[in-house]
């Protein structure tokens, strides 16, 4: 029988798991700053100002190379592929030296995570089988924001048992990993075999790289900048280009020890680079080009329209059900037990708390959606099922967890 317990990882990775847990919570409490910034902006005087900022023209050009997109996508398409390479670091880094190393570990948030997308799926699936058009968003309620979730368990202090940490964000990092699969199989278009090879050739050279034993990370982010062209131009979404390159950086070597004690290997020393850029600066700037939502028309019939309510659905009543469901069953089979300091109550705060969709229902939203009109109502279910579930998750914790010293 598997359970998931801090006590069991060795203590490099036990620093490195507050380190995350710190940069995530404050991150995430910025990252709600910036969408109620958003929602403010879309909502007053600041409104035109606002989309002209979105619309913003930027062009690259190199020879006959040329890139011109608003600054909307550039952010999208751009900056989202660090965030998305962090996200692959962060796998990497887990399923070779940390919390997913252990299989023993793994069953637990891997089960959680894969009910945790089926059971939000199918519920806006039934809600949403008559649309076509709206059926296209069938993933939005599938993914847990990290950041915004440990952000507001920051908010309990030193109620919240390091486990229910260690197990939300194991969750969470296997829903990122199951929504990269969904973008790449279900949200590529008009694919250029071309653009592909070049693709092809770049990632290939990255792997000869890291077969070679080259730990520089310059040729990787070079041969990366190469990669996210190749994508971008390929058809499949850019973002990929980074999950690609992410998965190609060095990390465990035994021949020259570099993820001994002491030195950290070229994985961990990009992804400690990137990983404040991504939590400060660049998913608190997506939100804020992504959340302005203005209420201005928007109706009571609006917001329990098919579309939003799929995904609230899907958010925070499927979320909880998969995921409480799948821990139940997999305690009553004896194959896991609840981590340490966890009962039923409060699993259920944890699911409430994965019900927090936020960053990447909106980016899988951006690509179902090209109707503006659909796109504001994905919006509207995604910014109303976070916070309700959010605050939801927030009242259930502070009610069935015991306070307790900072010190444990």
């Amino acid at each position: 029988m598997s359970e998931l317990t801090p006590t069991r990882l060795p203590r490099r990775a036990l620093c490195a798991l507050s380190e995350f847990f710190r940069l995530e919570a404050a991150g995430g409490i910025v990252l709600i700053v910036a969408a109620v910034l958003a929602l403010i902006a879309a909502n007053s005087p600041l409104q035109a100002a606002y989309e002209a900022f979105r619309e913003i023209p930027v062009q690259v050009r190199i020879g006959a190379l040329d890139i011109a997109k608003p600054l909307l996508l550039w952010i999208n398409d751009g900056l989202m592929a660090i965030f998305f390479l962090v996200v692959a670091l962060e796998i990497k880094r887990e399923a070779l030296s940390g919390q997913l190393a252990e299989r023993s570990q793994l069953v637990l948030p891997m089960v959680c995570a894969a009910a945790g997308v089926i059971v939000p799926a199918l519920l806006f699936v039934a809600l949403n089988r008559g649309d076509a058009a709206a059926m296209r968003g069938w993933a939005v309620p599938t993914a847990t924001d990290i950041a915004f979730a440990l952000g507001v368990l920051a908010l309990l202090g030193s109620r919240v048992p390091v486990a229910m940490k260690l197990l939300l964000s194991t969750i969470a990092v296997v829903d990122d990993l199951i929504a990269i699969l969904i973008i790449a199989f279900f949200y590529s278009h008009g694919l250029s075999v071309g653009a592909l090879m070049w693709a092809a050739l770049a990632l290939a050279a990255m792997w000869v790289l890291n077969r070679r034993g080259v730990t520089s990370l310059g040729p990787y982010l070079a041969l990366g900048v190469v990669l996210w062209v190749c994508v971008l131009k390929s058809g499949v979404h850019a973002t990929l280009a980074g999950v690609a390159t992410g998965l190609m950086i060095p990390h465990v070597d035994k021949r020259n020890a570099i993820d001994d004690e002491h030195e950290h290997s070229p994985l961990e020393t990009l992804e400690h680079a990137l990983h404040p850029w991504v939590a400060y600066a660049i998913l608190p700037l997506f939100a804020f080009v992504n959340a302005g939502l203005s209420l201005s028309g928007v109706k009571l019939e609006d917001a329990t329209a098919a579309l939003p309510m799929g995904i609230v659905l899907g958010l925070v009543v499927g979320k909880p059900v998969g995921i409480v469901g799948a821990a139940l069953l997999m305690r009553v089979l004896g194959w896991a037990r609840f981590p340490a300091g966890m009962d039923l109550r409060a699993m259920v705060g944890l699911g409430l708390m994965c019900g927090i969709g936020f960053t990447m229902s909106l980016f899988i939203a951006s690509l179902a959606y090209q109707d503006p009109l659909r796109y504001e109502e994905a919006v509207l279910g995604i910014l109303g099922a976070s916070l309700l579930s959010a605050v939801v998750g927030y009242f259930w914790l502070r009610a069935v967890l015991p306070a307790r010293s900072a010190q444990g």
